[in-house]
């Protein structure tokens, strides 16, 4: 413990920040050795998510010392004289810690450029890929984390955020900083906050004609309202309401238990006001705008559609918009396998990637033009003719098209749910759902992924198990990823991973079912057989 004390001793003396110099040295006070080896036991590790975690004292929490590390391993990766773009949003600490992340690059000898006020991801994302001269973005955001977390995003000159090798070289590079009071630092670089570069790109979408269409709008106590809203305004489309409770950007996210729109309760406000308004279509987005989720009314009441089912339509959407045989659509591994039976019957190319945007930008092959990609978890970014707008999730982006797809189903007497029912038809019935299981210790996971290769299932819900993937050798010709894929009969499909953010198990169930006996029935009947397959993927954790 003398030294974890040694070693918080250390960092109180270069840590610029009163309030986590306090909070520190009433641990050391209260001679408190739990708190400090939570702190200074563990350092939150860069990867290509960048950095993500508690706010705190210690590098094993977000504070301004660890990101004046991480912004000064980054510089190290750069182009000296390089253009940086820094965007942050409206959580704790977020302001300074882009400031931070500007004068030590300025320090470097870069170019950093930051956003006055707190801006949506995707208008961080998409501001990265259209200057020549731009080497990398930073965005400081934990996007949907809980109040007390913040984080730290990495885009490369592409636009994109960073793959293998670069956030190991990044990461040995912040292991080389030393004291960051030590740092040369930088001041007066550009301040701005034009977002018109985004709004003329997303607005440029060809979405069709229709507009009329009655929307209630969240931004869950984001940064996404204001620019949503212009986006809307410039695409023609009638005014939203927006949730007035939800309305305004506040990290403390008061109104919600834990702020993602796929979490139970999370929309409840909202659904609450478009019942009230007779509206047609519920969007919200997550705190930093890069997801985008949808609900609609139906003959039991609004029901949020899941990320594949919106994945689905959009797919569809984009395709209807767009031509040519080099067009690519890219979705996930632990996404629903509908894509590649639409992509087949468009006529156009289909990848899958490992779980993330970072890798669905990096699917496909020499020569394709990727115009759509999704991830179930309400990720997706569509394109035109041109290519997808931003090499990221885009919630502002998504919201326009699936508005747009809405207000011509309404022109039509139909709504979303009834191109569900169409594809459905089409494709057959492709149904997911999710089993998450939560531990205490992470050796649980190891030992059940561990059970399962060593002795894979023979089948899983009555389905025979036809193949497998050990995705940890790179099986199925994706890099490797501690995960199993099992195709069973029938073309349903299990895959298990283990969360890369939490200590949690997750599976990842899909069943494909023909509708010959209609569609209402067919979906009570695959609900019943994605219940069988959940409770036979949990048998073989055996975890609880």
């Amino acid at each position: 413990m003398s030294d974890l004390r040694e070693s918080a001793e250390e960092w109180l003396a270069q840590d610029p920040d009163p309030v986590t110099r306090a909070e520190l040295r009433a641990i050391l006070d209260a001679g408190d050795d739990r708190a400090l080896a939570d702190r200074f036991g563990a350092r939150l590790e860069f990867g290509t998510a960048g950095l993500r975690g508690e706010l705190g004292a210690g590098p094993n929490r977000m504070n301004r010392v660890t990101v004046m590390r991480a912004a000064a391993g980054l510089a190290a990766r750069l182009p000296r004289h390089g253009r940086v773009i820094v965007g942050f949003d409206a959580r704790h600490g977020s302001r300074q810690f882009a400031r931070d992340t500007a004068a030590v690059l300025a320090g470097a000898g870069l170019r950093p450029e930051v956003f006055a006020e707190p801006v949506p991801t995707p208008v961080l994302a998409h501001f990265t890929r259209a200057f020549d001269d731009v080497v990398a973005g930073v965005m400081v955001t934990a996007s949907h984390n809980p109040p007390r977390d913040n984080g730290y995003k990495v885009y490369w000159e592409d636009g994109a955020q960073i793959v293998p090798p670069q956030d190991a070289e990044i990461s040995a590079a912040i292991d080389a900083v030393g004291r960051v009071d030590e740092l040369p630092l930088g001041e007066g670089w550009p301040v701005h906050n034009d977002v018109s570069l985004y709004l003329d790109a997303v607005t440029g979408l060809d979405l069709g004609d229709d507009r009329d269409i009655e929307i209630v709008y969240t931004p869950l106590h984001g940064v996404g309202r204001d620019t949503l809203l212009q986006a809307f305004a410039g695409a023609g489309f009638p005014a939203l309401t927006v949730v007035p409770e939800q309305a305004d950007p506040d990290p403390d996210f008061p109104t919600v238990a834990f702020p993602n729109p796929e979490e139970p309760g999370a929309l409840d406000l909202a659904l609450a006001l478009a019942a009230a308004r007779g509206a047609d279509l519920v969007i919200a987005n997550d705190p930093d705008a890069d997801r985008c989720s949808v609900a609609v009314p139906g003959p039991g009441g609004w029901r949020a559609l899941t990320g594949d089912e919106i994945g689905g339509l959009l797919a569809e959407h984009v395709l209807r918009h767009t031509s040519g045989d080099d067009r690519l659509v890219v979705t996930t591994i632990v996404s629903s396998s509908l894509l590649g039976a639409i992509a087949a019957e468009h006529g156009v190319r289909f990848a899958e990637s490992l779980t993330g945007f970072k890798w669905i930008m990096k699917a496909g092959r020499p020569g394709d033009r990727l115009v759509f990609g999704y991830e179930e978890a309400l990720g997706y970014s569509v394109g035109d003719d041109r290519g997808v707008l931003v090499n990221d999730k885009d919630g502002i982006g998504a919201a326009l098209a699936v508005a747009a797809l809405a207000a011509g189903a309404k022109r039509d007497g139909r709504t979303l749910l009834d191109l569900l029912d169409d594809q459905a038809r089409r494709y057959g019935l492709h149904a997911t759902a999710q089993l998450s299981v939560r531990v205490e210790d992470l050796s649980l996971i190891a030992g059940a992924m561990a059970r399962l290769r060593a002795a894979p299932p023979a089948e899983f819900g009555g389905r025979a198990v036809e193949s497998s993937d050990d995705l940890s050798r790179g099986d199925g010709g994706l890099p490797p990823t501690d995960g199993l894929r099992f195709r069973l009969a029938g073309g349903a499909r299990v895959v298990i991973r283990p969360s890369g953010t939490e200590p949690k198990l997750k599976c990842y169930l899909e069943v494909v079912l023909p509708t010959e006996g209609g569609v209402e029935a067919t979906r009570a009947r695959a609900a019943a057989e994605l219940e069988t397959l959940r409770a036979d993927v949990s048998a073989a954790l055996a975890l609880s």
